[in-house]
């Protein structure tokens, strides 16, 4: 049993969805734009997502592009497209599977059983301490020497992905696509936001506590000695 969020302007399609996956006992919530779709996720996070691309104001491309600034939660996407380039696109962009229309409810629960097997195998741990710092996936929530820091959702993105990797040395083109899901950027954007973690976190880069640069490599998170 899953928390599935089906997101599809179609009624007709949309309400045989919800009764599929309802009388194989999965909690279903539905949304028919690119905002409630976006709202569902932020407000409580579902197991997957099933993503219809026509929406009447975002395409769903789009709207999978911002779903991944904000939660790793699985996405299958159900198209009418079924160029292999555009589907090509639509995986590397994030989308974990995906379905060509018109397609039968076997087929999905197939596919939506696959994804879930897969992401709840591969799930990683939702919080994490270095040191005395402390961060929590699930609230959104980073602590130093049990005070709240006071972050911003990029900080706190770049500021977790370093952590669950302490140790390792991050590359900047890792932190692009990870946190700032770009395939290429401005350094100088990393730059910034590091040196507004750094603050947040009593360092600076001359001084460092947790955040450590490897000159040409990239940055790497560790325990203050």
């Amino acid at each position: 049993m899953a928390n599935v969020l089906v997101v599809e302007d179609d009624q007709f399609v949309r309400s045989a969805l919800i009764r599929e996956l309802s009388e194989r006992s999965h909690t279903v919530r539905s949304a028919s734009t690119a905002l409630d779709a976006l709202r569902e996720v932020s407000q409580s996070a579902p197991d997957v997502v099933v993503l219809d691309l026509g929406l009447p104001d975002l395409d769903g491309a789009e709207v999978l592009k911002m779903l991944r600034a904000i939660s790793d939660v699985p996405v299958v996407v159900a198209t009418a497209r079924d160029d292999e380039t555009e589907i090509v696109r639509l995986l590397n962009a994030g989308a974990d599977d995906y379905l060509v229309k018109p397609f039968s409810p076997e087929h999905l629960i197939a596919r939506l059983t696959a994804v879930l097997r897969r992401s709840r195998q591969a799930a990683p741990p939702r919080a994490c301490e270095v040191g005395g710092l402390r961060v929590d996936l699930e609230a959104r929530e980073a602590y130093l020497d049990e005070a709240r820091l006071d972050l911003t959702r990029r900080e706190f993105d770049l500021l977790a992905h370093l952590a669950f990797r302490a140790g390792q040395v991050v590359s900047r083109r890792e932190l692009l696509a990870e946190v700032w899901r770009q395939s290429y950027g401005d350094d100088q954007t990393i730059d910034v936001h590091l040196s507004w973690l750094r603050r947040k976190l009593g360092e600076t880069a001359s001084r460092p506590r947790y955040l450590h640069t490897v000159r040409g490599v990239g940055v790497k998170l560790l325990a203050p000695e």
